[in-house]
Parts: C-alpha cells; sequence; structure tokens
C-alpha cells in the first residue's frame, strides 16, 4: 500500500468555532466547508492539513461517534518565539510554558477550543545522552 495523503481529523460538536481557530491563529485556510466538515491547509505549506468534522455527523459509524479526547498535535515551526508571543497575545491558554527541552525542542503547548493539544516547536540541537538517540540523518543541528 502506498500512501498518498494523510491529516488528522479533529470531531467536535463545533465545527465552524473549530476552523476559525485554526484559521485564525495558526494560519491554515479552507479548501472544503460545509456546516458538518472543514478541509484545512497551511498557507505556507500544502503537504499540512487538517480536517475538522461533526462528531455526530452520519458518515462516522455510531460506535466512533464523539469528540477529540486525548489527541496533541505538533506543530513544527520556524521561530517558536514568535508563535509564542503572537498567540499569547491573542489570549490563548499557554498550558505549558515556552521552553528548552534537552531532546531537542524549544516548544509551548496551548489548546484549541476543543481541548486539543497543541505543541508549538522549533528543533533544537539536543544535548546529554539524547544526542545518541537520534538517527544522524534527523539530528537537530540549529
Amino acid at each position: 500500500m502506498r500512501i498518498t495523503s494523510w491529516y488528522p481529523v479533529i470531531m467536535t460538536g463545533d465545527v465552524a468555532g473549530t476552523a476559525t481557530f485554526y484559521v485564525d491563529h495558526l494560519d491554515f485556510r479552507p479548501l472544503f466547508t460545509s456546516d458538518w466538515y472543514v478541509h484545512l491547509q497551511s498557507v505556507h505549506d500544502e503537504s499540512v492539513n487538517l480536517a475538522v468534522l461533526d462528531g455526530d455527523h452520519e458518515t462516522i459509524p455510531e460506535s466512533g461517534r464523539g469528540r477529540a479526547g486525548g489527541l496533541l498535535l505538533n506543530l513544527e515551526v520556524e521561530d517558536v518565539d514568535a508563535v509564542h508571543a503572537r498567540l499569547v497575545d491573542a489570549g490563548l491558554p499557554v498550558l505549558r510554558s515556552l521552553r528548552d527541552e534537552a531532546f531537542g525542542q524549544r516548544h509551548f503547548i496551548t489548546a484549541d477550543p476543543n481541548g486539543v493539544l497543541i505543541d508549538v516547536i522549533t528543533p533544537i540541537p539536543p544535548t546529554g545522552e539524547f544526542v545518541e538517540q537520534y538517527d544522524p540523518s534527523v539530528l537537530p543541528t540549529g
């Protein structure tokens, strides 16, 4: 099997509000919009996609209907400090403060209106034992 595309779908009770959050704060644009489903794409990279779906829609098997839960979206960005400042100014919650991690990330965590956690990350060089845990081809070098 050759996968040609992959993206998360957030199931929610507020499709329009959730889509607006990602458009207003995280630089997505809608490619398809209905009252039950919105497909979003990054304005900076067309390979970065996200969808928002009414969690009670008839296309979802009844056993799978519901809301997003236990989900963390990682968004790697060029300048996490600038994104942090912009989202704090917009009043978004900061659930994990901006910090450098020894495992190779400068990041902070916020949440969307559904409580979906969003980890905004800029890779940085790891330190100590974490250096050896990376495949050399993906080792952040700063």
